[in-house]
């Protein structure tokens, strides 16, 4: 038995693809480049009047630099939601890697938040309205040993909260934030 193609849900996938990349402060290049494949197949994903034959490749390629989980694309596709990848231990591990050099510029409240063993659910970095260049760095660590969807809570709390902060800078209709992963 085949699956019914002309049911799959193209036009929300192509949003959703185009507003995760501009949440994490992709171009479409730039996503192009992460995930291996061309530009024109990223504007081909974030098309909404295209209806492919089959499901592109490219799909499965872009996924992880959404902060997607595996088959997120296909999810939605069938009128579901993507998953978040949770990001794991080993992200706050490779912060530790330069806290000796970190240690002379930030408070140790910091570093000691850096360097904790709870796991690193996003990073971003925000300009500040008014300014030439000055920025806002969040980082956002969930609990250890956190279930899934305690973590997708997390991160549905998270997204609240940034959408304030972007408020508050004026940073809200254009998004100009750079993912830290």
């Amino acid at each position: 038995m085949t699956e019914d193609r002309t049911k799959l849900q193209w036009p929300k996938l192509a949003t959703a693809i185009r507003a995760a990349r501009e949440a994490r402060g992709l171009s479409q290049v730039t996503l192009a480049e992460r995930a291996g494949i061309s530009e024109g197949s990223v504007q081909n994903l974030e098309d909404p009047a295209r209806r492919p034959g089959r499901i592109p490749p490219s799909l499965a390629k872009v996924e992880p630099h959404l902060g997607w989980a595996e088959g997120s694309g296909l999810a939605i596709l069938h009128g579901g939601d993507p998953t978040p990848i949770p990001v794991t231990h080993d992200v706050s591990a490779s912060l530790r890697g330069g806290a000796d050099r970190l240690r002379g510029k930030l408070p140790l409240r910091i570093v000691d938040e850096l360097e904790s063993d709870d796991p690193l659910l996003d990073s971003q970095v925000i300009q500040l309205p008014g300014t030439d260049g000055v920025r806002m760095t969040v980082v956002v660590h969930g609990t250890p040993d956190a279930t899934p969807e305690e973590i997708q809570k997390a991160l549905l709390a998270w997204r609240r909260a940034e959408r304030n902060l972007r408020r508050l800078s004026g940073d809200d209709d254009e998004p100009q934030a750079a993912n830290g992963a």
